[in-house]
């Protein structure tokens, strides 16, 4: 299994815990896994990370209308949109950086 993988079950496996116990830092571990993860998504994949970031992030708190389980289904795509949008980021810095490099 190479790295980038590990860094994203690491990140899914954060957003599920961190929705039943509180964990510190949980919102900078997300950022910054999301961000060493999206260094290595392909050029092809970028759209669809960038549009996951985004409607994750704005969706999430629609699942709290679901009776009982509400509050840690939005916990958990909250935090999958943290991540998410950690690896957008990166994306996009380094779309800017490959633009504008020397």
């Amino acid at each position: 299994m190479n790295p980038y993988k590990i860094i994203g079950w690491v990140g899914l496996a954060i957003a599920v815990v961190g929705a039943f116990v509180e964990i510190p830092y949980a919102g900078l571990l997300l950022v910054l896994l999301g961000l060493a993860g999206g260094f290595a998504i392909a050029a092809e994949d970028h759209v669809r990370v960038l549009v996951s970031a985004v409607v994750l992030t704005s969706l999430s708190g629609v699942l709290m209308n679901v009776p009982e389980v509400g509050r840690y289904l939005t916990a958990i795509f909250s935090a999958l949109g943290t991540f998410a949008a950690g690896a957008a980021l990166m994306i996009i810095s380094r779309n800017i950086w490959r633009r504008y490099k020397p």
